[in-house]
């Protein structure tokens, strides 16, 4: 059996610049792309980035952290998501939030943040993008509502999450919700909860010794039978099966 761990870093052992992807992110004017250390500060940037932050230069942004690039209150919620990122040494994906454009007025992202580890597995900073959903002219009105729905859904995994409610608290039909849900996520509302749902109980699974029932309560399941087989659909396995192989 190839031992694919070992090619690979064989291989990143000999880059002379583990940053060289930069340059490919340098060509994507929808896309930023940064990498931080564990304070926040900027070690690598692409050129959307720079120009975003109102600069020409990327040595305008290395060293500095989003507080001290973007304008507040934008600057202080990225960095406190930095370290929050780095701290737990837990991703966040695909977080729907705003970002500034050069024309100074704000559009809609879908942001991904990986922690990044030393040898020794402990956070060291993070590697992030972050996708534009709408262009800068378009009205951001309706993205507001999704990213209000997302957040409700993430603090109300424990709750009946009907997707006509949730269409309701952000004054749209249930069709149109899900619409707006496809665009952003390709997947329905009720999808996304589902997804959320068995995303919270493989991370607790894998991090905690938890009981079964317990994180089944926790993510809106009163049958841990019914949360036994969704789980078991989703990941190909049992709860207890994924756990021993975590």
């Amino acid at each position: 059996m190839i031992d694919t761990t070992q090619i690979r870093n064989a291989f990143l052992k000999r880059l002379a610049n583990p940053l060289a992807s930069e340059v490919l992110f340098d060509q994507l004017e929808n896309l930023t792309y940064f990498v931080k250390d564990d304070r926040g500060r900027y070690i690598s940037v692409n050129q959307t980035l720079v120009e975003r932050c109102g600069e020409t230069e990327k040595a305008a942004l290395i060293g500095r952290t989003s507080a001290e690039v973007f304008p507040d209150p934008l600057g202080e919620y990225f960095i406190r998501q930095d370290l929050e990122v780095v701290r737990t040494n837990r991703p966040l994906i695909n977080e729907l939030e705003q970002h500034p454009y050069p024309t100074h007025k704000t559009g809609w992202c879908l942001t991904t943040k990986m922690p990044l580890c030393d040898v020794g597995g402990e956070p060291i900073g993070l590697v992030g993008m972050s996708r534009d959903v709408q262009s800068p002219d378009q009205d951001p009105a309706d993205f507001a509502s999704v990213a209000d729905v997302v957040q409700q859904i993430k603090r109300n995994l424990n709750q009946p999450l009907k997707t006509t409610d949730l269409a309701k608290s952000a004054k749209l039909s249930a069709w149109q919700l899900d619409q707006r849900m496809r665009e952003l996520f390709g997947v329905t509302t009720a999808q996304l909860v589902l997804q959320s749902r068995m995303d919270i109980a493989a991370k607790r699974l894998r991090g905690s010794q938890e009981s079964i029932v317990s994180i089944a309560l926790a993510i809106g399941y009163s049958d841990q039978s019914a949360f036994s087989r969704q789980f078991r659909k989703t990941f190909g396995m049992p709860p207890g099966d994924y756990r021993r192989h975590s």
